[in-house]
Parts: C-alpha cells; structure tokens; sequence
C-alpha cells in the first residue's frame, strides 16, 4: 500500500484528490495520513469527503476514513465503470474540484460517463465553471480526452445550487498526435504531448463572461467594461460576454481566458465590480505578456497527465500546487516530471 503524508507542501486538499484519482487509475492502494495538517480546520472538508465518495461509487473501491474531518484515509480501488451519476455536493462545495478528481478514473472507465453535479460553480479557491470549460478541458484534449461540460446552472457561495452536466468517453491517454517543434523548440516523437504556443491570432483575443445573479444588471456590466479597459491598455482586445441572472444564489464573478491561459475574479460584499473586472484582466494579463505556453494554476493541473502520458510545456512560475502534485504522483508513477528554468519561464517536462 502506498503512504502518502498529506502535509506535504501545500498540505491541502490537492494531495487528496490527486492521490486517490491516481489509486483508482494505476489499482495500487493508498493510506493518506495527516490530511490537511496544517489548514485552520484539518482533516476531510465535506466536498472532500463527497469526492472521495463518488470516486469510490465509479471504481468500485472499499475506503475507510471518507467522512468530514476525519484526519486518514485508506483507499482500495476496484475495476473503473462508467455510466450515469447524480451528484450533490452540498451548498457551496466546488462542482470544478470534484470533477479534476473523478476525469483520469472516469477517462479510463469501461463505457461513456454521465455525470449531473450540483454545488458550486464559481467560489473561492477554486477553478471556476468557465476555466475549467474554456482552459483546462481544452488542454485536457491535448491528450486524446474527450470530455464535454454543460453549464445548467450558476451557484454562488454561500447557497450553491449550481448544477453542470459533464460527459466523459473513456480514451487511453495520448502522449502525442503530432510530430513537430515543441514548446521547448526540442523535437518531439511520437510518444510526446505537446501544447504548443499559442499563435499571435490566439494569443491577442481575449474572451470572457462576466456574470451576476439576483444583482443590477450593471454589476455585469461595469465588471465586464472594467476588464477591456485595462486589457485594451496593455493590447488585449476582447470580447465579453454579459449575464444578469435570477439563481437560487446570489452573487457575480468574471472569467477571462484566450488559448491555454485564464483568470477569474469573483465578486465581493462591499468590493466595487470595478475591482473585480480589473482584477481578472490584471491576472490575465502578466500570463499574456509572457512566452510561456500555459498559466501558472493550469500548470498544475495537468500534472497527473504529465505522469500518465508524458509530455511538455513552459510556465511562468512553478506554484508550490505543482511541486506537490509532482511529489504526490510520483508515489504512484513512474515517470520522471522535471523542471527546468529557461530565458526567465520553467519547462514542466515529462519522460514517459
């Protein structure tokens, strides 16, 4: 059974649900000790809890220590199976988190996946619904994934009530569909996945929603004009999207994205929706100025797939996320992910 300290490094809730996504793929147990060690309240948090729940339910898994707070876990999976889920998370718990979880299991299921989720869709601390539709499932598609994502309905902090429809087809992994220059400027055969840098079209399109619900109609808007103001200043056109909404839930948040970079800002009692537009385009625009291929919290999350396929591509700033993804797949993989600083980015670079 493979040991996992859930300490290490960041010491959050990431290690959980890299450790077990990677359990369920590779059929090697896990027994994660010191959960959340460090954060004001260790242990399981209730969306951790409902993921490693799911988890279980897809592969067929005994688990012991699957409840809120609760400090261990052991995970034993089984075979993977696909077919349809309903999932409640409870109020607020991130649809988007939950879902970065259960992909790699449900990529390798035996039939297609249906999952309808109901939670969170735009909280703190998390990827919104939109990141994870318009980066990260994009990139994941760099690897043969063939994953889709409806958006049924938005939920804000605290009440929730978001719901989404994710639809997985199982695929073995692709480590390369292509056979040219990487982002590196090395060659890259056959075996190699590539996310290439994007093109000056790409690069210099900025898209985006700005959205809120049971709000003035204006919050959208005065985040969204915010946004091409300050993107306009640095050279970044855009287009965004407006959305005022009557949800269950109150609330707003804008989301930018153009090719393999994104940045979202959420709105706040009492924080201008100036701010929270300016916020989201100010993020987005240090990704854009420079020439690395994806952004920093992307990076990250394709570390499991990096592990699974191997691959490349170069990043700005390596997050502590990343660090300890890499440490955590590492009990499970054999993979050597390395990290090289060039000309001021990093390489994120996996020999599978």
């Amino acid at each position: 059974m493979i040991e996992i300290d859930g300490s290490f490094g960041e010491g959050g809730g990431q290690i959980v649900r890299t450790a077990v996504a990677l359990s369920a793929v590779t059929g090697k147990p896990v027994h994660i000790t010191r959960v959340r060690q460090g954060r004001p309240k260790p242990g399981l948090a209730a969306q951790h809890a409902q993921a490693l729940r799911t988890l279980a339910e897809i592969c067929d898994a005994r688990t012991s220590g699957a409840t809120p707070g609760s400090p261990e876990i052991i995970f034993t999976p089984g075979r993977i199976q696909g077919g349809r889920h309903r999932i409640e998370i409870g109020t607020a718990g991130s649809v988007t988190l939950l879902m970065q979880c259960l992909l790699p299991a449900l990529l390798c299921a035996d039939r297609p996946s249906s999952l309808q989720i109901q939670g969170g869709t735009d909280v703190q601390w998390s990827p919104t619904v939109d990141y994870f539709k318009n980066v990260f499932l994009p990139a994941l598609s760099s690897f043969g994934a063939r994953v889709s994502l409806e958006v049924l309905q938005r939920g804000y902090y605290p009440k929730g009530q978001g719901e989404v429809l994710l639809q997985v087809e199982p695929a073995r992994l692709l480590a390369s569909h292509l056979e040219s220059s990487d982002c590196c400027g090395q060659t890259v055969q056959n075996q190699t996945i590539q996310i290439m840098r994007n093109n000056q079209s790409t690069q210099h399109v900025v898209q985006g929603v700005s959205h809120c619900s049971n709000l003035p109609e204006h919050v959208a808007v005065r985040q969204a004009e915010s946004a091409e103001q300050a993107l306009a200043q640095a050279g970044f056109p855009a287009q965004i999207n407006r959305e005022a909404l009557r949800l269950p839930s109150m609330g707003s948040g804008i989301t930018l994205w153009s090719g393999y970079k994104g940045a979202s800002s959420l709105g706040e009692r009492g924080l201008p929706a100036e701010k929270v537009g300016r916020r989201a385009a100010e993020e987005l625009i240090i990704e854009l100025k420079s020439p690395a291929t994806v952004d920093v919290h992307l990076a990250d999350q394709l570390i499991p797939y990096l592990a699974l396929a191997g691959g490349c591509y170069t990043v700005r700033e390596i997050s502590l996320h990343a660090r300890t993804n890499i440490w955590t797949a590492a009990h499970f993989l054999d993979a050597d992910i390395k990290i090289k600083e060039e000309k001021g980015i990093f390489r994120v670079e996996s020999d599978f």
